[in-house]
């Protein structure tokens, strides 16, 4: 998610940068490395008001230039970032990450809905790459790539230690290609070899259509993630319904269902957006600082859709945004959550550019339901449970049981 408050990014990236700095002029301690080995650096102030001694860094900088045996795969540049990501793992928090240009550019990609790859939103639990949605009409899900899956190996490496973004990026490629995953499925005792080809793909945010039972309509609204385009996509599909309400003149609209199963998040500002169009005012979310401080997300706008019966769809892979929009709507009991608990990630992350086209997410707070609740690790659970039966696809048995309640 992204925090919605300005930060000046420049002070973030000379603390990253600077660290090395300060460490070649207060800690070289007479280690001689050579000019074309040396990063050029942007400053020589430490940040940081503990002393830091980094002399073990450049001795063992000087040493990899002077004794590893493929001088051609020393790369300065490389290694930097290398150092920067250890660093950032040193934290063991999966969701604060750095990341090098293209995995940057790979997770913007993402959040504006069109890039290449199998189309599977992915996830760490109990420090393993688990999928937490594949994306519909995809390759991922065209291939039995399931919500819950433990992805052990990528084309024959491990992904034991693997980051989130080394992931996608492993995972990630041309259209055409092909990758090969070693996935353990929910409840299996062995891995499968699933190899799956890869695409263009094109997530629409939004996408709704009408549904039937007898004489009565319901509205059935789905909202796959929370991206750059969603606001828009979404502003459009309101615009439509709206109309298809108005000219309800024999009343046969009986409600809403909006779909967030499978949403793997996003932008919380686009959570509280979203949210916003079915509650009149009131908190939406909140934040807690490290430093215990709360601050409030209300709503931001007027809504369009604040007296219509509706029913929210929710699965183990609604994650973060989507827990937000759902677990407001039913804590301020405006909407009946149907389905299962949630995915529970209920942490913040701020993203940030850096400089030569790299990105830093850092977890800088967790949200909080209008409760007070923090749902990480527990997800948000629904007023109705129903679970889907894996071996019957074809039948949605929580969608059905949403349109059952709307329509009595």
């Amino acid at each position: 998610m992204k925090l919605s408050v300005l930060r000046n990014l420049i002070i973030i990236f000379t603390f990253v940068v600077v660290a090395f700095g300060a460490g070649y002029n207060a800690g070289q301690k007479g280690v001689n490395v050579p000019y074309v080995s040396r990063p050029n650096l942007v400053n020589t102030t430490p940040t940081v008001t503990q002393n830091v001694d980094f002399a073990l860094f450049w001795e063992v900088w000087k040493r990899l230039y002077r004794d590893f045996t493929d001088k051609k795969s020393l790369d300065p540049q490389k290694m930097v970032y290398g150092a920067i990501s250890g660093m950032v793992q040193s934290l063991g928090d999966p969701y604060t990450v750095f990341l090098p240009p293209t995995q940057n550019k790979e997770t913007k990609d993402s959040l504006g809905g069109h890039f290449e790859g199998i189309g599977a939103q992915l996830g760490v639990e109990d420090k393993k790459i688990i999928v937490v949605a594949p994306l519909k009409g995809t390759p991922a899900e065209k291939a039995g790539i399931k919500t819950g899956d433990w992805i052990i190996e990528v084309d024959g490496k491990e992904t034991t230690n693997w980051t989130l973004p080394e992931t996608v990026s492993a995972i990630r490629g041309r259209k055409g290609t092909k990758v090969v995953l070693s996935i353990v499925h929910k409840n299996a005792t062995k891995p499968s070899e699933i190899a799956v080809l890869r695409d263009t793909i094109n997530v629409p945010s939004v996408e709704w259509s009408m549904k039937t039972k007898d004489s009565d309509k319901v509205v059935y609204l789905k909202l796959s993630q929370f991206g750059d385009p969603t606001n828009a996509e979404w502003n459009k599909a309101v615009d439509e319904i709206e109309a298809q309400i108005q000219q309800d003149s024999d009343k046969k609209i009986k409600g809403l269902i909006l779909d967030v199963r499978n949403n793997p998040g996003g932008y919380l500002s686009g959570a509280v957006y979203i949210a916003s169009e079915f509650l009149p005012n009131g908190v939406i979310v909140m934040q807690e600082s490290a430093d215990g401080s709360r601050s409030k997300f209300e709503v931001n706008r007027t809504g369009r859709l604040l007296s219509i019966p509706m029913v929210v769809l929710v699965n183990k892979g609604s994650a973060s945004a989507s827990e937000i929009v759902g677990g407001a709507l039913q804590d301020r009991k405006r909407a009946t959550l149907v389905g299962e608990t949630t995915f529970g990630k209920g942490s913040i992350q701020d993203v940030q550019e850096l400089s030569g086209g790299a990105g830093l997410h850092i977890t800088v707070a967790k949200w909080l339901l209008p409760s007070g609740k923090w749902v990480n690790g527990d997800g948000v659970t629904p007023g109705v449970k129903v679970e889907n039966d894996e071996e019957k696809p074809d039948e949605d048995l929580q969608l059905n049981k949403a349109i059952e309640i709307l329509v009595k």
